[in-house]
């Protein structure tokens, strides 16, 4: 049998989810890998070897992702392919959402000062978001949240890895060419 680093480190490549010790155990008949493990080897190895990827706790598991020094390039190329599937509307809005949350759309739509049903339906689509109630007051409007689906795809284990709103405005005040990953954007 293969190495279980070498075993880990394909799971992890061709794993279109955060590959969880759970999924692990379903694919051993017997003693599985500890999942932990592996991937801590395989971290100081990427980080070694100075590699482009490497290994991040995302969504209550591992994958394998970019290192964030290279997000200006790769932001672009998906720009560029016209993959990329959100827009500026949709962005504010889930930064609302993430920051915010459990947030209402008219509350959304006090932040943004538009309306934004239309954007919170792509997100619903998208899985970013989800329903998580409905709000105590008049009508009972209903409440949205993030999904770890939003976690995954940002990269982010729980909504407590987001960058703290005072980090980001000194972090742009401080160096002004993070500007240009920002317009990257536009």
């Amino acid at each position: 049998m293969k190495d279980f680093e070498q075993i880990i480190e394909a799971l992890l490549f061709a794993s279109p989810e955060p590959l969880t010790q759970k999924k692990i155990n379903t694919i051993f008949d017997a003693d599985p890998p500890d999942l932990d493990k592996y991937t801590e080897k395989l971290k100081k190895k990427y980080q070694k070897n100075d590699n482009a990827f490497e290994i991040l706790n995302v969504a209550g598991g591992y994958q394998i992702r970019t290192r964030s020094e290279y997000d200006f390039f790769i932001r672009r190329l998906i720009i560029k392919s016209g993959q990329f599937y959100l827009s500026q509307a949709a962005l504010e809005s889930l930064s609302i959402i993430a920051y915010k949350q459990p947030i209402s759309r008219l509350d959304i739509e006090g932040i943004r000062g538009v309306d934004c049903a239309g954007v919170l339906k792509t997100l619903l689509k998208k899985t970013l978001i989800k329903i998580s109630g409905r709000e105590d007051s008049p009508g009972r409007p209903l409440i949205y949240k993030t999904t770890d689906n939003f976690l995954k795809s940002f990269g982010l284990n729980k909504l407590s890895d987001l960058p703290k709103l005072k980090e980001i405005s000194e972090l742009i005040e401080n160096e002004p060419e993070l500007i240009e990953q920002i317009d990257a954007f536009k």
